[in-house]
């Protein structure tokens, strides 16, 4: 990846700050072009994990094993630097199978626990795409009776969570916008830019 990502001052999105869950197999195309379409727009962008007591987690990519080094956790956010937060975006891949395990199989894991407290949250954006709808399964209730998209492998799973299927690449419901694969990253990112200028009164 080299070079450091400039955040444009003049972005119409300057001051919005936009977290994204990470986690090794991410997919590379996808993460490296949020990296960038989000900088266009001014956003501030954190990538977000588990650190597991490290100050820094180095994971490689599913397609073509790149690094990427992550120093921000989920863990321990209060409500507070939660609500800070514009939008909270769970991509595709396998980063929500990794992101779903849980020590304790009486409890829901960390990264589902922290999504809920997302959704708890009308006022941060909510963002899934693909098999990013893996880490809702162990609350389901979260997208019950909502309209969501997701890989056509997941179209089951959704059903199960009692969720409403769109068969369309990207579908917004309310404070929640969702995608249908990582191939539909660039679609799904204009989805949720515009819905952050509606929400700021601006406009691209």
């Amino acid at each position: 990846m080299g070079g450091e990502l400039v955040v444009r001052e003049d972005g119409a999105l300057h001051g919005a700050k936009v977290g994204i869950l990470i986690e090794a197999d991410y997919f590379e195309p996808e993460i490296f072009y949020y990296q960038r379409r989000f900088a266009e727009e001014g956003v501030e962008l954190h990538l977000l994990t588990r650190l597991w007591g490290n100050d820094q987690i180095t994971f490689t990519g599913h397609e073509w094993k790149i690094p990427l080094s992550v120093n921000e956790s989920f863990e321990g956010m209060s409500d507070e630097e939660l609500r800070s937060y514009d939008a909270i975006i769970v991509p595709s891949g396998m980063v929500s199978d990794r992101l779903r395990y849980t020590e304790d199989v009486h409890k829901i894991p960390p990264a589902t626990q922290f999504l809920g407290r997302a959704f708890a949250e009308p006022g941060i954006l909510k963002g899934i795409i693909c098999h990013g709808m893996w880490l809702v399964a162990p609350t389901p209730e979260l997208v019950r009776g909502r309209k969501i998209t997701l890989h056509n492998n997941l179209l089951g799973d959704g059903r199960n969570m009692g969720a409403e299927y769109v068969d369309a690449d990207v579908v917004v419901d309310g404070d929640l916008v969702t995608g249908r694969t990582g191939m539909h990253a660039h679609l799904f990112a204009r989805k949720v830019i515009d819905e952050l200028l509606d929400r700021r009164g601006g406009s691209a």
